[in-house]
């Protein structure tokens, strides 16, 4: 039987997408993603937000790279993934990522009135159906992002 590794998130972005071309024409790009929830705790509302590494490949990290900015909201599905490296002094680090297969763009609609032409929902070229291996690094011992 095999398992299920599927995430959902919405969130806003950290910083725009920072995007990169591997040897062999791949197009990776990457950003921080914040989530936030609100609880009490002793009477007051607190607001805790966590960070999550995004990833996304190929096509779809071009269609990132055009339309996602700092700050703009997105629904992004994908997988979890953790990966190691040795860093510069050999110390061997770990990294949890959510590889996105897929996002959405949400907010209002003058949110997106400044791109050319921003959908409202993901293009059919911005879904990647492959399986790609994380982890691997380029030549140079760098990370692929």
């Amino acid at each position: 039987m095999s398992g299920i590794n599927k995430v959902i998130l919405v969130g806003h972005l950290g910083k725009d997408p920072e995007v990169r071309h591997l040897d062999g024409g791949v197009t990776v790009a990457s950003f921080p993603l914040a989530t936030s929830e609100t609880y009490n705790k002793d009477g007051k509302r607190v607001e805790q937000t966590e960070w999550h590494n995004i990833v996304l490949w190929r096509g779809l990290a071009e269609v990132a790279s055009k339309y996602l900015q700092k700050g703009k909201l997105v629904y992004i599905e994908g997988k979890l993934r953790t990966r190691s490296f040795e860093d510069k002094e050999k110390v061997k680090k770990y990294v949890t990522e959510i590889v996105a297969e897929n996002f959405t763009m949400l907010g209002r609609k003058s949110d997106f009135e400044q791109s050319p032409v921003a959908p409202a929902h993901q293009s059919p070229e911005a879904k990647i159906e492959d399986e790609f291996t994380i982890g691997s690094s380029d030549e140079n011992g760098d990370l692929p992002f």
